[in-house]
């Protein structure tokens, strides 16, 4: 599409920027696209490759992507003139961030809109953990209850119990709030950055080292990004510090978790179970995972609601347009000398 501007030399005409969105994402945010771009939508509602990828940003000067497309540096150095690579998400670990650096191209995500969806998605977790909800409604739609018992499908308290949290940044901190003001439960936590003092004293929380928290906690709960300090920081050492009655969900990344070390643990009985949003080789689980009652696994919705899904396609195209219009982008996550910046009017 082509649109009209007027100058000193008369009326030329301007092509309006391309831009390639790698799965159909909210109508509003590609609504907001298409006012100020030529956009293409991957029309399979499936991952694409490598290679589809590459064809689609062919000739483009923008690509929106998903946390499940891995962009590399093959993938960026195919069109070296993007004018920034946008994520439909707020990690960006799948984006080869110092390549797209290298190549001068800004990457964005869409931070702080999930922190209270994806809060509410780990306690949700974290009850029907406890209380074995799953397990008793496959229970009862088997045909199985025959009446109520005194030791019929006993789970765990939650009132009062001590919740650990791994990474206190936003989705932690409401994660924090909600066990307090919710459930009065006692709240530890590790960060990498050390003691939050500010949060100690508006929640009564307690900073604990690594392996203090996992021996205290009751549930454990992970909200840290996937990265070389983070991967498998959850494995069969982890484990063994455990209480036998703890619960651990997560709902950060699923390298963070050595998959087939906890299928070992709650064969084992290790540890009483597990609430999973995520997997560490997504779409797939580690073998056995699937099989076990005392593991509850959902398909990565930890951001699934309308009004969050809606807003970070907003957030995502209004990176997009910022780029294509030569302004920095509002959700800027590497450093790119604007010098080196390939955009042009």
């Amino acid at each position: 599409m082509k649109y009209l501007k007027n100058n000193k030399k008369g009326v030329i005409k301007i092509k309006k920027p391309k831009v390639f969105v790698t799965r159909e994402i909210p109508k509003p945010g590609l609504d907001l696209l298409r006012k100020f771009c030529e956009v293409e939508v991957n029309s399979h509602d499936r991952v694409l490759t490598k290679q589809e990828i590459i064809k689609g940003i062919k000739g483009k000067d923008a690509l929106l992507c998903l946390l499940t497309d891995n962009i590399d540096e093959e993938i960026i150095a195919s069109n070296p003139n993007l004018k920034v690579i946008a994520n439909y998400a707020v990690g960006y670990n799948n984006i080869d961030v110092s390549s797209a650096t290298k190549y001068s191209i800004p990457v964005t995500n869409t931070p702080g809109v999930l922190t209270d969806t994806t809060a509410d998605l780990t306690f949700s977790l974290l009850m029907c953990a406890a209380r074995r909800l799953v397990e008793s409604d496959k229970f009862m739609r088997a045909g199985k209850y025959k009446g109520w018992g005194p030791m019929l499908m006993l789970g765990h308290e939650i009132t009062g119990k001590t919740i650990g949290i791994i990474g206190l940044g936003r989705i932690g901190s409401a994660v924090a709030k909600r066990a307090v003001n919710g459930f009065n439960m006692k709240v530890i936590y590790y960060e990498h950055d050390g003691p939050k003092p500010e949060v100690d004293k508006a929640l009564g929380a307690r900073y604990a080292d690594f392996d203090q928290l996992l021996k205290e906690a009751d549930f454990i709960t992970l909200h840290v990004p996937l990265n070389d300090q983070t991967k498998h920081m959850i494995s069969t050492k982890e484990f063994g510090l455990m209480k036998n009655t703890a619960i651990l969900i997560n709902t950060s990344r699923g390298p963070v978790i050595n998959e087939k070390a906890l299928v070992e643990a709650l064969k084992k009985g290790k540890i009483a179970g597990a609430a999973l949003d995520v997997y560490e080789e997504e779409p797939a689980m580690a073998p056995g995972l699937k099989e076990l009652d005392n593991a509850l696994i959902v398909p990565h919705v930890g951001s699934a609601t309308i009004e969050t899904r809606t807003k970070m396609a907003t957030m995502a195209a209004e990176n997009v347009v910022a780029a294509v219009q030569c302004k920095v982008p509002p959700n800027l996550v590497n450093r790119v000398s604007l010098e080196q910046w390939k955009c042009k009017i």
